[in-house]
């Protein structure tokens, strides 16, 4: 008895041979993944929804740089909505894909969609932060028209990607414990090699390049400034030296701080999977389970839980959002407070401003 024996004739060929050798798993996996699933989307969905809830109900929110943000919550929710139920629902009925092999695709294709708009995503707000930090300022600011532009890129390189498949460039099929799918990452065959190495290095390699570029600069530039900062106070023989400038830029290194700690997590919850993908296509085979393939898979998508969380509490505005739209939450920041944050992210409007004056 194998995997196979337990998936529905008319999708029999959405299996992979490879897991022809693997025996079927014991039933606890499918209920233990189907309750944390259930858990999973729960917390993701509760927390991208407040966002986005809040983006559009605080007026103060809606800077073109948190416009790449509520992105990241629209495309998370996306995954949430769409990838969540219908695993969950073959978790606890057989722990097999229920669906038709059309379905098989879309689950496929929109958690690629969503993994991909992401990681562009955090690519953009990454160069945002090095556009502010580095150029102290006087670089070209992020304006609602720019951030739309970044917004669509990120779309249209998710939508690209992920609907070559449906046009014979790659294949969706069932991975790891056959109650999910995704891109055939298993076949050697030039069309999916290729087509799994190009999304690998267009999809993940060169977002993360831009991102770890973007907070190389961002780090040396802060240390640049605060020894700067320190041997100027000590010239002026004070023990402190802060200009508004230079308080708006630690507001800015503050945000620095909570987008690393997003982009960290996005790092440690992909790149399982994308090793897992390369070694389909380049590696020793034999090592990938059924087990091992959807844990990677299970760590990916709980990402969507992360991003929420990390952008509400690190984020003063949000809080005073909170606090001032959704008090049942149990978030206290003084609304009337004017945070070094709340200046930062006015800063690229007030400067627009100024120049149109």
């Amino acid at each position: 008895v194998t995997l196979k024996d337990f998936v529905r004739e008319e999708i029999n060929d959405l299996v992979h041979p490879h897991w022809y050798n693997f025996p079927p798993v014991n039933p606890m996996w499918h209920y233990l993944l189907g309750t944390v699933y259930i858990i999973l989307f729960m917390i993701s969905f509760a927390g991208n929804s407040v966002v986005i809830h809040l983006f559009f109900k605080s007026k103060p929110l809606r800077t073109p740089a948190n416009m790449l943000v509520v992105n990241v919550a629209i495309s998370d929710l996306i995954m949430t909505l769409t990838n969540y139920p219908m695993f969950i629902y073959n978790c606890f009925h057989g722990g097999v894909w229920m669906f038709s092999a059309f379905w098989c695709a879309m689950y496929g294709a929109l958690g690629g969609v969503t993994g991909v708009c992401t990681i562009w995503s955090l690519a953009m707000i990454s160069f945002d932060r090095y556009n502010i930090i580095c150029n102290s300022f006087n670089g070209p600011k992020l304006t609602r028209g720019k951030a739309l532009l970044c917004i669509s890129w990120c779309w249209a390189m998710a939508l690209l990607w992920n609907g070559l498949p449906f046009l014979g460039w790659g294949r969706y099929t069932l991975e790891g414990i056959l109650d999910s799918c995704s891109f055939d990452f298993l076949s050697t065959d030039f069309n999916n090699t290729s087509y799994t190495l190009t999304i690998f290095a267009c999809d993940y390699c060169i977002p993360l390049v831009i991102i770890i570029g973007a907070y190389f600069f961002i780090v040396k530039a802060i240390f640049a400034h605060e020894k700067s900062m320190r041997e100027q106070a000590k010239k002026m023989n004070v023990t402190n030296l802060r200009s508004n400038e230079a308080e708006a830029q630690r507001a800015e290194i503050r945000i620095t701080k909570a987008a690393i700690m997003n982009i960290m997590l996005w790092v440690c919850c992909w790149t399982p999977y994308a090793t897992i993908a390369v070694t389909g296509v380049l590696g020793d085979r034999t090592v990938i389970t059924p087990l091992l393939t959807i844990l990677p898979a299970l760590l990916a998508k709980s990402l969507s839980c992360f991003n929420p969380f990390v952008y509400a509490i690190s984020h003063p505005k949000f809080r005073q959002a909170i606090t001032q739209h959704m008090p049942w939450f149990c978030v206290y920041e003084p609304v009337n407070k004017e945070t070094d944050d709340a200046k930062s992210t006015e800063t690229s409007s007030r400067n627009i401003k100024d120049e149109r004056a």
